[in-house]
């Protein structure tokens, strides 16, 4: 089973549209993220006990459908890929009712020992817990929005050749 992660849309987070306010995506997957952090095995207590924590170094969110207040939304998540020290996470939101995501996001994600602070390898623990979550997603058809990249398709010239 995929970690996820529950919330509602407060009414702190909508805008004059009255939809969900694009930072606040942000803000849903960041509390999905602290969720996955706890699931792996590191929950406050042992981030604390062993001076570690997680950075996010990078992160993209596409919005695909707006979410209005009040709407129950779920956060599933997937482990793409993990090394010694970095996780690249992907989240799907979705809201009560609706089988397609209204959101998609991906985070690049650092162990860091927070005496440095400096990036530092996973714990023995938390790196058999990551292993075993990617281990149960492999039969998982691949994440349909992972790997977007931002920018404006090139013009092509009257002779074919590329200009800006």
């Amino acid at each position: 089973m995929l970690p996820s992660y529950r919330d509602t849309v407060r009414a702190e987070w909508v805008d004059y549209n009255g939809h969900l306010r694009d930072a606040f995506y942000m803000l849903i997957f960041s509390f999905a993220t602290d969720a996955l952090i706890d699931r792996i095995g590191l929950p406050d207590t042992v981030r604390e006990a062993r001076h570690r924590s997680i950075y996010t170094l990078e992160a993209h969110v596409s919005y695909l459908h707006e979410i209005k207040e009040g709407a129950q939304v779920r956060v599933d998540m997937r482990i793409l890929a993990h090394d010694a020290k970095r996780i690249h996470l992907y989240l799907e939101m979705f809201t009560e009712g609706n089988a397609d995501p209204v959101s998609a996001g991906e985070q690049m994600l650092l162990h860091v020992d927070t005496t440095g602070p400096r990036g530092a390898a996973f714990d023995p623990d938390v790196a058999v817990s990551l292993s075993a979550l990617v281990e149960a997603q492999t039969a998982l058809p691949p994440p349909r929005f992972a790997g977007r990249v931002i920018g404006l398709p090139a013009k092509r010239s009257p002779t074919g050749g590329e200009h800006a």
